[in-house]
């Protein structure tokens, strides 16, 4: 997990409020370089609230995170609204998990998009691929 002052400084970037140097820890990479996860379980359906971007350097714990949760549950829903970006690496991931929720005959269900993952989605043409809502709420009255 991320020292306190990290998850701070993340809060502070992804709400857009200004940073002070400060109150970065020494040493520590940027925030939007890095990704976070963490699960909770609302009405029967295991919700990965995700944050930072998924790239190559943390996909692979990126896919743990969910191949685990896809595990314990019978349906995923993942939380996208504070991913600022994701390259090809955290799609192969998203479509390795599908692919598993699918042969398992779990659900997995994408929601909270942000404009820069809907447009990978929407470019790599697989938004008819995934299960996709606009938030929480629809994510798990679906």
């Amino acid at each position: 997990m991320l020292e306190a002052k990290a998850w701070i400084r993340a809060w502070m970037w992804f709400n857009g409020e200004k940073l002070l140097n400060a109150a970065v820890p020494a040493g520590r990479m940027d925030m939007e370089k890095q990704m976070g996860a963490s699960t909770r379980i609302e009405k029967g359906t295991t919700i990965v609230d995700v944050v930072g971007q998924i790239d190559l350097g943390n996909s692979p714990a990126f896919r743990k995170t969910l191949l685990d949760s896809l595990k314990g549950a019978d349906r995923v829903a993942v939380n996208m609204i504070a991913v600022k970006y994701i390259d090809s690496s955290g799609i192969a991931s998203l479509l390795e998990v599908l692919k598993e929720a699918r042969q398992s005959k779990k659900g997995l269900v994408l929601f909270g998009l942000t404009a820069a993952v809907s447009q990978v989605l929407q470019l790599t043409r697989l938004t008819g691929v995934f299960e996709i809502r606009e938030n929480e709420e629809q994510a798990l009255a679906a």
